[in-house]
């Protein structure tokens, strides 16, 4: 071979990935990518985070299932049929991405980016063909923080029960021990939980983990399901048993020893064991398999070879309209938030909590509570205000208590219903109503009615979301209107109130909630000075 051909040679294999298609795929990421990118950024920002670590790896696994799918799939070069479908895909999730940009809620925007690019594998393969690769984009979603909300109620719920499990192993053990919430009394030390119970944060990857291995596993769809839905009792049962060592540590060498374990236990150590229980799960379905069944020998399908010269195929994408449409809508969608004036920046105009009326109509305020470092951190508003209001006539005090957040597209209010369980109190009743036509009130008034109970103690609590105005019950539809609001005004901030007052002995529920709605009555006369529903 001459010097002219072998310089040629690379010259045409070049050229061979110079494609008008592959020019065209490639406008299409860029203008997503600059679209995207809050969304990509706030990736960033979980995957620093203990609970999300391992979402640089979720991507690179789910190219490795896509193309070891694809080596099954036959080459199919020139024009497709159905890309529409892929391109209805991707115009929603501009309009998704668009939606989180306009609330500057960057979740919104990544969960978006995953539709778009199932979209456009749609439009490369035809609908026929490129749903068939479901299950790697599907797999993209453990990449994703969850909603806030979301990941406060699974947690708190987790976390009860690994608790209660963990208390279970202690008695077993013979260590005398009392669970209050999250609480555990050894009697002269005590064990937080919730300080303790970072294991939970493992319980992601597992969820990962067990979706490749039910998509790598070789039995029937049942065993696969099995695998699946494993993850989270692996995970629970392995915190459980973390959390009993750790309370044999405190038994025996006191509290200041539990750090320690904690930081060597919570590592790989979970995750690994985790991992080991799942394989070994699937060696026993596979033990267990009937002959009917079809299962090969090896319990998951390991065989990788043959797919990274998938690669070289994409010198078979075809240029189409529904392709130049997945790179121009992001483009458009990012030039015109481009020229959009800024929103949502100007200055709320409110009045701080410190300036809370010292009385309300003969009610009288306490001195205002100062929460713990470690609960204003876990709190993380901008304002808050803790206060007991006193009245001469009353036979007990009525507690105030809300917390401001300026913008809660990254975070934003806790509900009590999460709160209170891991604090020991158990909710005995809650009840979602609309007080409005009892105060008077000229809109929906809706808030949480709840019954909570530690011991003989009872309270009756009133509380609700403050979103620009309106008091909404359901966090969920908190949310929604904070993303309504987003793509509106730009607005973001919100508020949690919360109004609590004892169950005396002898009183019936109906006369302490006549003491928590005169307060009530009072005080929402003077919210919108602190919690403003316009600021126009």
């Amino acid at each position: 071979m001459t010097d002219e051909n072998q310089t040629a040679l690379p010259t045409r294999r070049l050229a061979d990935f110079a494609t008008p298609g592959i020019v065209l795929f490639a406008c299409a990421v860029l203008a997503a990518g600059w679209f995207f990118a809050p969304g990509l950024e706030t990736l960033f920002q979980a995957w620093q985070t203990p609970e999300y670590s391992h979402g640089p790896l979720i991507p690179v696994i789910s190219f490795a299932l896509f193309l070891r799918h694809l080596r099954d799939v036959p080459v199919r070069e020139g024009p497709l049929q159905g890309r529409w479908q892929g391109a209805l895909v991707v115009s929603l999730a501009v309009l998704a991405g668009l939606a989180g940009r306009l609330a500057n809620i960057g979740d919104i925007v990544a969960y978006a980016l995953i539709l778009w690019t199932g979209g456009v594998l749609l439009i490369s393969f035809g609908w026929r063909q490129g749903r068939e690769f479901w299950p790697a984009i599907l797999h993209l979603v453990y990449m994703l923080p969850l909603p806030g909300v979301l990941y406060y109620k699974l947690s708190a719920f987790l976390q009860l029960v690994s608790s209660e499990l963990g208390v279970s192993i202690l008695r077993m053990l013979g260590v005398t021990v009392f669970l209050e919430g999250n609480i555990i009394d050894f009697g002269e030390m005590q064990l937080h939980v919730a300080e303790a119970c970072s294991g939970l944060r493992y319980l992601f990857p597992i969820l990962s983990f067990s979706y490749v291995f039910a998509i790598l596993y070789t039995g029937p769809k049942w065993h696969k399901a099995v695998l699946l839905l494993a993850a989270a009792p692996i995970t629970v049962v392995m915190n459980s048993v973390r959390i009993a060592i750790a309370g044999v540590f405190v038994q025996v060498w006191g509290v200041g020893h539990v750090e320690s374990f904690t930081h060597f236990f919570e590592g790989w150590v979970i995750f690994l064991t985790s991992v080991v229980l799942l394989f070994g799960l699937a060696r026993l379905l596979m033990l267990l398999r009937r002959p009917t069944d079809g299962a090969r020998g090896e319990a998951l399908d390991l065989d990788m070879s043959g797919c990274l010269p998938q690669l070289a195929r994409i010198r078979f994408l075809w240029p189409s309209p529904a392709m130049a449409l997945a790179a121009l809508l992001p483009f458009t969608a990012a030039i015109g938030l481009a020229v959009l004036p800024e929103r949502g920046v100007q200055q709320i105009d409110r009045a701080p909590f410190a300036l809370f009326p010292r009385s309300i109509d003969g009610w009288r305020a306490g001195l205002p509570v100062v929460l713990s470092e470690d609960i204003e951190q876990s709190l993380a508003a901008d304002d808050y205000l803790g206060v007991d209001l006193f009245h001469p006539e009353s036979r007990a005090a009525v507690n105030f208590f809300s917390a401001w957040y300026a913008d809660q597209s990254a975070g934003g209010v806790h509900s009590p219903e999460i709160c209170l369980p891991g604090a020991g109190w158990e909710i005995a009743a809650l009840d979602r109503i609309d007080i409005a036509g009892e105060i008077g009130w000229p809109t929906p008034f809706n808030v949480n009615r709840a019954v909570i109970q530690k011991g003989l103690v009872r309270q009756l609590v009133y509380y609700w979301f403050d979103q620009k105005g309106r008091k909404v019950a359901w966090d969920f539809a908190a949310k929604a209107w904070l993303v309504v609001d987003g793509v509106r005004s730009g607005r973001t901030d919100g508020a949690l109130v919360r109004l609590t007052t004892i169950i005396l002995h002898g009183e019936s529920e109906t006369e302490a909630e006549a003491r928590l709605r005169t307060v009530l009555g009072e005080v929402v006369t003077i919210l919108p000075e602190f919690l403003p529903a316009d600021t126009n």
